[in-house]
């Protein structure tokens, strides 16, 4: 597998200087990797490596949040991709501002951190996948929402609020990632 390179402020770095971004790890994304590599860029405009994989002396400290979104597969490939987009939305928001008050809730939202969230997209086959994991939620005390579509009354999309990782993130180990 060879490595992937996010590069989230690419404008900032085609202004930066080409003695700069002359650094070995620049160029890791030419050989074969055994993780993800991304970089990100800080409040200064240079970049800092950080490991999708394994967690960087930064973040051991720090437990993310993230917000789980779960899709169905079976819709996935039949209804057009804006239609199942707009479903992930419609779960997303509503799991926010139903949980607005939630001290979680406001720390993910808040303005130091809104630029910076995280998602982690997953799918499941079917209707009754969908519906046993919002039972499973229910059962852990797990706050989520389940997106019915009106007026077909169809369960479309999983989103849980936001929690720390080490928190939630049992609960869907299991899933595949959407793609």
């Amino acid at each position: 597998m060879v490595g992937r390179i996010h590069f989230p402020g690419l404008a900032q770095l085609k202004m930066a200087s080409p003695v700069s971004l002359l650094s070995p790890c620049r160029f890791s994304f030419f050989f074969p990797a055994p993780r993800r590599i991304g970089f990100a860029i800080t409040t200064r405009s240079r970049l800092r490596w950080s490991s999708m994989s394994q967690a960087s002396p930064d973040s051991v400290a720090e437990d993310v949040m993230v917000q789980y979104l779960v899709l169905r597969r079976d819709l996935i490939d039949t209804w057009p991709l804006g239609s199942v987009v707009t479903q992930g939305c419609h779960a997303s928001v509503a799991a926010i501002w139903s949980h607005r008050d939630d001290p979680l809730t406001l720390q993910y939202c808040s303005p130091d951190n809104i630029d910076s969230m995280h998602k982690v997209t997953l799918e499941v086959k079917g209707e009754p996948q969908i519906l046993n994991l919002a039972e499973k939620l229910k059962a852990g005390d797990i706050a989520h929402k389940l997106w019915i579509e009106q007026p077909e009354n169809i369960p479309t999309c999983l989103a849980t609020k936001p929690y720390p990782k080490s928190v939630i993130s049992s609960y869907f180990k299991k899933l595949k990632l959407c793609k």
